[in-house]
């Protein structure tokens, strides 16, 4: 288990993504990848107030709504870590503080629960002075309706900003950030918001952490592009430079025996403060890769490898 932060929260490596729930994943589907997940030991789960606006007929807070019936039928709350966000769901855009409070009770109700383990700012709101957002959830937390907070899409600059005005207020302190970052997108976290995550001990829960479905290995030509929902978001990697990353993950995925997406979440694991990558399964036939990245560890040279082919 890993430690989100100072927050004391215990969490599963693997954080496991709702943004399929309600969108490429119906209901029951989505309540057997919950159910299999918790039963091979997983315990946190991640969603947005804005999960699946996108989707065509949806209008936002499907994800939350699928795993808040779940927790209701398997009566199981105090065992599941959940993280929701807030900022983009089409009826609460922005963090302002009245914003930030309305948009809370909405997943709240929405998830059928009177707490959120962790609440995340989802993408930095430049119109709202951050004092006024960073008090917003130190209200929250102080209500008891959040235990931790954590920011998202946040600049390394704006990362500090929030802390120098936490502090000068005497607000609560973000526990966790989660950016984009994996085998193929390694460089703006690296050389950005990394620094501050460790001066700071921010847990680190890398989002796309499977390159939306590239670090699979799965998409390999232009025409496999077209086999998934998601496929469009990898076309982006089938360059020369992300072709020899699925090599090198393959063959060291080969010599374990396990699937490219585990190396891939495995290797997040070894890199400094990450505290469980974000990856969703949209069906339980996609979980058990993703499991195994658990406690897949590498070797000292597969790290190395990896490291050198994805710089």
């Amino acid at each position: 288990m890993s430690t989100l932060g100072n927050s004391g929260i215990k969490v599963f490596p693997l954080n496991l993504g709702g943004n399929v729930f309600g969108w490429t994943s119906d209901e029951a589907t989505s309540h057997q990848v919950l159910d299999a997940f918790t039963e091979a030991g997983g315990n946190f789960v991640d969603t947005a107030d804005g999960y699946s606006a996108w989707a065509p007929g949806n209008s936002g807070g499907e994800s939350e709504t699928i795993i808040g019936t779940w927790l209701a039928a398997r009566k199981n709350r105090d065992s599941v870590v959940v993280a929701t966000k807030v900022s983009q769901h089409p009826q609460f855009r922005g963090l302002s503080a009245a914003n930030v409070a309305a948009a809370a009770d909405a997943s709240l109700a929405r998830l059928g629960t009177d707490y959120i383990d962790l609440y995340y700012a989802h993408y930095d709101d430049a119109g709202t002075p951050l004092e006024e957002t960073a008090g917003a959830f130190d209200a929250l937390v102080k209500a008891g309706k959040v235990r931790a907070v954590g920011v998202s899409n946040y600049t390394a600059e704006r990362i500090r900003e929030w802390f120098e005005v936490a502090r000068r207020n005497d607000f609560v302190l973000p526990v966790a950030v989660q950016p984009h970052y994996n085998l193929v997108e390694r460089r703006a976290y690296e050389h950005n918001i990394a620094p501050v995550a460790a001066e700071e001990n921010l847990a680190v829960l890398p989002y796309y952490a499977l390159a939306a479905g590239f670090l699979t290995g799965k998409y390999r030509t232009t025409g496999d592009l077209a086999s998934s929902p998601r496929g469009g978001g990898a076309k982006a990697y089938l360059t020369e430079d992300g072709l020899a990353v699925i090599k090198v993950l393959t063959e060291v995925a080969d010599a374990h025996g396990v699937e490219p997406a585990s190396v891939a979440l495995a290797w997040l694991r070894t890199r400094p403060g990450v505290a469980a990558p974000v990856a969703s399964a949209r069906t339980v036939e996609q979980l058990p890769a993703l499991i195994a990245s658990a406690t897949l560890e590498l070797t000292a040279d597969e790290k190395a490898a990896l490291d050198e082919v994805s710089s």
